[in-house]
């Protein structure tokens, strides 16, 4: 799942307005990417929402842009918000990407069963301007927490009607956790499988892969350069822990990495 940045106020600077936003989503697909991610509102710690109409704004015409192009493109759209889902859908997307995991628009899930599209069902803790304030968490308290989040969440889609064929789950790395508390998410993250749906990771560059390399790098580098080698690092661990997709801003480095890591797999013998 390749990471298209719609937002000047992007955590990792890659935000896109219209045009290169376009020419972004085009080279995903044409770079490999089973699925582009459209998001069109930041959530950085500390973040300002966007009203639906100003996400609308950003989003659809890229949206428009890439299916006008490569028509055949999987398009999930990273929303919390029922109207721009609801319109993202009706103009070609499949899926929805709820970073709230149904909790922040009480419309959501009916919009999704309504409209018959995949979900992606995100853990998150708080809000983001509620971050830097919440408790630490002690690291076997971490996977616990994500699966009663996540089996909650999933019985809300599911009283919804909302189809069991048509949801992932993502246990939120970096949504309400801090640093080390992503690490034993990673760790535990093949414990997500007991839910018994497909997994999504997103690791791509979060600050807490920074913190872990900072002391060993020897220069001061950009963000996304800084966090490269981890971020294939911590996709590689993923995948081996059964991550099913990886959300990711460099689509053939994540590639490459899924790739040793399936080649690891098979030779363990381990099937899903």
């Amino acid at each position: 799942m390749a990471i298209v940045n719609l937002t000047p106020d992007s955590f990792s600077g890659d935000g896109q307005a219209t045009t290169a936003g376009v020419a972004a989503a085009i080279a995903a697909v044409d770079g490999g990417a089973d699925i582009v991610d459209l998001g069109a509102e930041s959530t950085r710690p500390g973040s300002q929402p966007l009203t639906p109409d100003q996400e609308q704004m950003r989003l659809l015409p890229v949206l428009e842009g890439l299916l006008g192009e490569r028509s055949r493109a999987v398009v999930s759209v990273d929303t919390y918000h029922a109207a721009t889902a609801q319109n993202a859908i009706r103009a070609g997307a499949e899926i929805i990407n709820d970073v709230s995991g149904l909790l922040w628009d009480e419309q959501m899930s009916s919009t999704v069963a309504s409209e018959g599209c995949g979900l992606v069902l995100m853990h998150t803790r708080g809000r983001p301007q509620d971050w830097r304030s919440l408790p630490a968490l002690g690291d076997e308290e971490v996977v616990p927490l994500v699966l009663e989040g996540l089996r909650e969440q999933i019985a809300v889609a599911q009283t919804a009607g909302i189809a069991r064929a048509s949801i992932v789950v993502d246990p939120g790395f970096g949504f309400g956790k801090m640093g080390q508390e992503n690490f034993a998410l990673l760790a535990g993250l093949q414990q997500l499988g007991q839910l018994g749906y497909p997994i999504l990771a997103g690791v791509s560059r979060k600050s807490f892969l920074g913190e872990a390399v900072r002391r060993v790098q020897t220069e001061s580098m950009p963000l996304a350069e800084a966090r490269h080698t981890a971020t294939i690092a911590a996709n590689v661990a993923a995948a081996l822990s059964g991550a099913h997709i990886l959300r990711v801003h460099e689509v053939q480095a994540a590639r490459e990495a899924a790739a040793v890591a399936d080649a690891m797999r098979q030779g363990l013998g381990i099937r899903d």
